[in-house]
């Protein structure tokens, strides 16, 4: 019985150099998909050269770990326990980085596994859906920060309450013993609203702001996936 459990974890499939290499190029060439999709649907300093490259690479490398592993219990068992100990600590800029970096590698264990069709086929899919929806932003979201001195604190609430009402969400107010500022999200509808209330006489938000004494500055800054929140 213990020859027989030895025997099947050390049995390995025998492949041919052509199919190896076979699976090489076609995990290459949807690697090279990979990185067109990435490079069409990120822009401006959201955009990373280096981990469009990687992606590529992952790529690749993947199909090359799955070729050796595919037929073999004892080294799939070994790989499992040592990417179990591995932490890894990349750092996301985007929530569709991760989409990318699991489109990667499932590419890789296709193309290694010889499942070209699958491989292929997921990936046309994956691409047109990123290709249509990848250039979506959440830029439908302000910042309005604000810095005066602290004896001007309750005006300025009661300014931004009597402009925007509730619509109007403090997310940070940093103080110092002299010194208050104030982060407001808004809606690029409530912004509007309050625009056109400027138009009927009314004067913009800055205007009154400024009003205010001990006021040092008051920016409007647009909240999109290239800002943290």
């Amino acid at each position: 019985m213990r020859e027989i459990l030895m025997d099947l974890l050390e049995s390995s499939g025998q492949l041919t150099p052509e199919t190896i290499v076979l699976r090489l190029l076609a995990g290459t060439v949807i690697a090279f998909f990979i990185f067109l999709s990435y490079a069409i649907s990120h822009e401006g300093s959201i955009y990373s050269k280096k981990f469009n490259v990687s992606l590529m690479a992952l790529t690749t490398v993947t199909t090359a770990v799955m070729i050796v592993i595919g037929n073999n219990i004892a080294l799939s068992l070994g790989m499992v326990g040592a990417l179990s100990i591995v932490r890894f600590r990349t750092a996301i800029k985007d929530s569709r980085d991760t989409v990318y970096i699991f489109w990667a590698i499932v590419v890789g264990i296709c193309c290694g596994a010889g499942d070209f069709l699958v491989a292929g086929a997921g990936s046309a899919f994956t691409f047109l859906v990123l290709l249509v929806m990848g250039r979506i932003k959440n830029d439908d979201r302000l910042l309005l920060i604000i810095r005066a001195s602290r004896v001007s604190e309750e005006r300025l609430e009661a300014l931004i309450f009597q402009y925007y009402a509730h619509k109007a969400n403090l997310r940070v107010k940093n103080t110092t013993e002299t010194t208050v500022e104030l982060i407001y999200e808004l809606g690029r509808r409530t912004v509007r609203r309050a625009g056109g209330r400027k138009a009927a006489g009314r004067k913009s938000i800055t205007d009154a702001v400024y009003e205010i004494d001990g006021v040092e500055y008051c920016n409007l800054v647009t909240q999109n996936d290239e800002i943290s929140s």
